[in-house]
């Protein structure tokens, strides 16, 4: 008796796939690829726009540093400033001069200080004292004033005690002292510094350098570097 054959069902390899799943699995592994290709887009975009230098550089203009012209100081008139610290402070153009300066420093303080006492003593009623001896002492004179000026304790507790009636020479001693210290200790490294030097000579006052923030790197940038084992 012969024996059945079993024929058992081959797997056609070369069958069509199931076009349903197919066309599903295809659907999904696309966004996939448009999702990432997007991402790297977006990334070479951003490196590109942060290695262009016109995206760092800081606007310095109105910020400190910036003296006035050559051309709108003549070298004689910066000549009179040389010639005493009233003599600067007299001429609007070398109190701006000066002014900015300071900012340099961070000790504008002193200068407005020195500016608003100036103006405080033009004030042409007794009505008008108070609000402004008030505003100057909050903003200059108290403990942890926001633009508080050095004084000794002793000229600090005089002004301190005179704001109970404030009169014309309420800051009188406070400003004084501030005058001195400007022009003992600020006046003579203006008169050293480039800006003024360069304003002695006609020349501009050279601006301040823009600084750049240094690029981020991209993968390209590492492409074809070795590893050096000193270095590890």
């Amino acid at each position: 008796m012969e024996n059945p054959l079993l024929l058992s069902p081959q797997l056609n390899i070369s069958a069509p796939k199931d076009k349903g799943y197919y066309k599903k699995a295809v659907m999904k592994e696309e966004p996939q690829k448009a999702g990432k290709a997007g991402t790297k887009q977006k990334r070479n975009r951003l490196s590109l726009l942060l290695q262009k230098p016109e995206f760092h550089e800081e606007d310095h203009l109105g910020k400190p540093g910036n003296l006035p012209k050559a051309a709108s100081v003549s070298p004689e008139e910066a000549v009179k400033w040389g010639e005493s610290f009233d003599k600067l402070l007299s001429e609007k153009a070398g109190l701006d001069a000066f002014t900015k300066f300071l900012k340099t420093e961070f000790s504008e303080e002193n200068i407005e200080f020195w500016i608003a006492c100036e103006d405080y003593k033009k004030s042409k009623s007794a009505h008008e004292l108070l609000p402004k001896a008030k505003t100057i002492f909050e903003t200059f004179i108290q403990k942890d004033a926001p633009k508080e000026v050095n004084l000794d304790f002793h000229t600090k507790e005089v002004t301190s005690q005179s704001m109970g009636q404030p009169g014309r020479s309420t800051f009188e001693a406070a400003q004084s002292t501030v005058y001195r210290l400007m022009e003992q200790d600020s006046y003579p490294r203006f008169l050293r510094s480039a800006p003024y030097l360069g304003m002695l000579q006609g020349r501009a006052p050279a601006r301040a350098p823009l600084r750049r923030r240094s690029r981020s790197f991209t993968v390209s940038d590492f492409k074809g570097a070795r590893p050096n084992p000193a270095l590890w």
